[in-house]
């Protein structure tokens, strides 16, 4: 069986303001669809597909089971404590995947995947995996590379080698890191090199193997924490301290550049990691004056921008090489030469202890998402959407008051000791610290609108009294 690793731990700085410290690139709305739900469906493109084992930390664990089912995939959710690179995350996927093999089935096969990249043809990639099967099946470990189409500094390199036995597949001959200008143009003369694209093959016992031998501080430090981990829903938890102590490395470092069974499979496809609003605009159709517009854009004598537009009307006028990217609550306007230098505007947001930093105005929980509509000192309004089915915590608050309006669905509400059913337009009064729960008994999206009041309005203003997800009570 093939078990997808996704890997969701980067958090997408160069993309501010779509990209948020607790809303990571991966999980972007991207006009209908996100970078992590294509991810998943690539992965159903492939033949023996097993259970999706997706690596993330806690504050997106989330986005992550939100994503499963919307794409009617399975998959257990393995949380990091603390995000070490991709060397130990493998690791534990590694790990969970030989836990659940039954007696007599295959060693499990992993394709590690990172969330956030765009890939296309899907046909040519899943050909390439079972390609690569036989020679993975023999103990290669196994990556993939991708034809250059510039010579690019923004990439690592991966030099082939020989032929393997099995045909499409080469041995490394070396990986080589970011290049400067004139070094990757002259790996561009000498042929036989690819972008690394962090995309993997190989069983998961040899893996371990191989980590075991090469980084075995990695090593015993995962497997002490896998063996003391805790499991609830579809997460599992490695014990906090052990993983906490692990050497934070990646794959590449850890394993890759020391084996001599990395074997690499070239792949000749349209490929980007999309790390900026310029690797955006590079992939994205242009108009007849090479704009490249999402959302609701209006563009005129405008030339070679990038204009994206989540919430409003974004309008353009005599502009040329600029990205504009708009949210609810942000717009960044900046040379398209330039967006790479994002990160330091998000730097300066986290120093200044900014909202924008970390928070998107759309949250999800696992009962369904909310999304701020409008704050002030004491009131603020959102937008609740509870999934059918789901149910808020069972709570209260110290320091505010709630007012529910029912705008679409049913809505059961719980208020001290008393129950009732909620229909369109009808509504109720939470006064601060009485005990209440919403819950969606209906079989469509229950929306309400609330209207919180009240001296504070924080989100750790919640006592959680009993929560079926398991989460502790100052915690989302």
């Amino acid at each position: 069986m093939i078990y997808p690793v996704i890997l969701c731990g980067g958090n997408g700085t160069r993309l501010w303001p779509l990209s948020r410290s607790l809303y990571p690139k991966q999980f972007m709305q991207l006009g209908g669809h996100t970078l992590f739900g294509d991810t998943l469906m690539r992965c159903r493109a492939l033949p023996m597909l097993a259970d999706a084992l997706v690596i993330c930390n806690e504050e997106h664990r989330f986005y992550v089971a939100a994503a499963l089912q919307e794409q009617g995939m399975h998959g257990r959710i393995l949380l990091e404590p603390q995000g070490r690179n991709t060397a130990p995350a493998i690791a534990l996927a590694a790990l969970q995947a030989l836990a659940v093999q039954k007696q007599g089935e295959h060693a499990p096969v992993l394709l590690v995947l990172p969330s956030d990249h765009s890939l296309r043809p899907v046909s040519i990639f899943a050909d390439a995996v079972q390609a690569a099967l036989p020679a993975v099946n023999e103990g290669a470990l196994l990556t993939f590379g991708i034809n250059p189409s510039e010579a690019s500094t923004g990439f690592g390199y991966i030099v082939r080698g020989a032929e393997l036995a099995h045909k499409g597949c080469y041995a490394v001959s070396r990986f080589q890191e970011k290049p400067n200008a004139a070094a990757a143009q002259a790996l561009l003369d000498a042929g036989g090199c690819y972008w690394n694209s962090g995309m993997f093959l190989f069983r998961a016992d040899s893996y371990l193997a191989a980590l075991r031998q090469y980084a075995p501080a990695i090593y015993q430090a995962v497997c002490a924490a896998w063996e003391q981990r805790e499991c609830d829903l579809d997460f599992i938890r490695p014990e906090a301290q052990h993983f906490l102590a692990c050497p934070a490395d990646s794959i590449d470092y850890a394993v890759m550049e020391h084996t001599d069974k990395a074997a690499v499979v070239p792949l000749e496809l349209e490929w980007n990691d999309l790390g900026s609003w310029e690797a955006f605009y590079k992939n994205h159709s242009k108009d007849a004056e090479g704009n490249a517009c999402v959302g609701d854009v209006l563009v005129q004598d405008s030339h070679n921008c990038y204009v994206h537009s989540t919430r409003r009307l974004v309008a353009t006028l005599g502009l040329e090489n600029i990205a504009v990217v708009e949210t609810a609550d942000a717009v960044l306007v900046a040379r398209r030469d330039a967006v790479q230098q994002v990160k330091s505007i998000v730097a300066r947001l986290k120093a200044d202890k900014r909202a924008e930093f970390e928070l998107h105005p759309k949250v999800y929980r696992p009962w369904g998402s909310y999304e701020g509509l409008a704050c002030e000192a004491r009131f603020q309004v959102k937008r609740i959407v509870v999934n059918p089915g789901a149910a808020l915590s069972l709570q209260k608050h110290h320091h505010r008051a709630e007012h529910w309006v029912v705008v679409g669905g049913t809505a059961e509400v719980r208020v001290g000791n008393e129950t009732r059913l909620l229909t369109e337009n009808e509504s109720v009064y939470i006064p601060l610290g009485a005990v209440h729960r919403l819950t969606n008994p209906g079989k469509l999206p229950l929306t309400i609108v609330e209207i919180q009041s009240g001296a504070y309005l924080g989100e750790d203003d919640i006592v959680r009294l009993e929560d079926e997800y398991g989460r502790l009570p100052n915690k989302a």
